[in-house]
This record gives C-alpha cells, structure tokens and sequence, in this order.
C-alpha cells in the first residue's frame, strides 16, 4: 500500500498527463491520416481530443503546483524585508489553496447539475458531467499538492535557499 501511495504522490500527474497527451496525439494523427489519404473524417475524433486537452489542462494545473512552479509575481516578493519574505511566500501558497477549494466546491455543483440535466456531448454522446469534473480532479489535486507545499514552506521557514527567485 506504501509503494501505491508513493507512486500516486510521485507519478499521478505525470502519468495522467503523458496519457492525454498520447491519446489525443494519437486521435488527431489518425483523423489526418483518415481526412487526407482516406478523405473520409471521423466525427468523433475532434470531441475527443478536446475533452482530453480539457483533462490535460486541470492535471497539468496540479503538476505545475506539485512542481511549485505555478504563476506568481517575484518581482513584488523584493519588494518586502529578508524577514517577512517566507511569510509572504506561504500567505501566497494559502491563497492559491483557498481558490483551488473554492473551484472544487463550484465544479461539484455544476457537475451536479450537469448530471441532473443529462446532457451528452454531440458526437460521442458522452455525459457532460464527466467533462465537467476536470476542473474539480484537477483542483482537489491542486488543494493536495498546496497543502503539501504549505507543509514544506513551514518546515523550511528560516531557510535562504528556498526563497531565491528563479
């Protein structure tokens, strides 16, 4: 069970991402080779490849978390003391956390409605919810992979080398 939940706070989106990206890879190389040799489409192809990029963009959101890479403005973290720097650091880390909570508790409503109203998509008939429950994937592992990052900040507080801009 260890090496599970090893691999999962490891691997998880990474191996997410590189599945979409293969498959969508994959579905829209097949579509150019059916609309160009066999000039003939397949109505489903771009659908697909949509809702994996969709995927892909939530999952890729959580890896850049994990990471710690995600957008922020360092230009303005030089502008406050040595001292106050890391508690400025993680006051940012807890903002992110806040918005990723508050994106899943919306994405679960829209879902939900989504489900109550049984819409399906056009060319794969494929339950809306399912596209909808990207953002509320993606952002659970955001608010997962920030509170990992709170933790972190909090242990290394005095350390000099963690607040060094890239």
């Amino acid at each position: 069970m260890k090496k599970v939940l090893n691999f999962l706070d490891n691997y998880l989106e990474e191996t997410l991402c590189v599945t979409l990206m293969s498959v969508m890879t994959i579905i829209i190389f097949i579509q150019v080779i059916m609309r160009y040799i066999f000039h003939n489409s397949l109505s489903w192809s771009e659908e697909l490849a949509r809702y994996c990029f969709i995927w892909l963009i939530y999952i890729g959101v959580a890896y850049g978390c994990k990471l710690m890479k995600h957008i922020k403005i360092d230009a303005a973290l030089k502008l406050f003391p040595d001292r106050i720097k890391p508690y400025v650091v993680i006051i940012g880390e807890l903002l992110v956390l806040v918005f990723a909570a508050y994106i899943v508790v919306t994405g679960i409503e829209l879902t939900y409605k989504q489900w109550l109203f049984g819409k399906t998509s056009p060319a794969l008939g494929l339950p809306l919810q399912y596209i909808n429950l990207a953002p509320v994937v993606g952002f659970a592992l955001v608010v997962i992979r920030q509170i990992q990052a709170v933790w972190y900040r909090v242990e290394h507080l005095h350390d000099k080398k963690e607040l060094e801009v890239e």
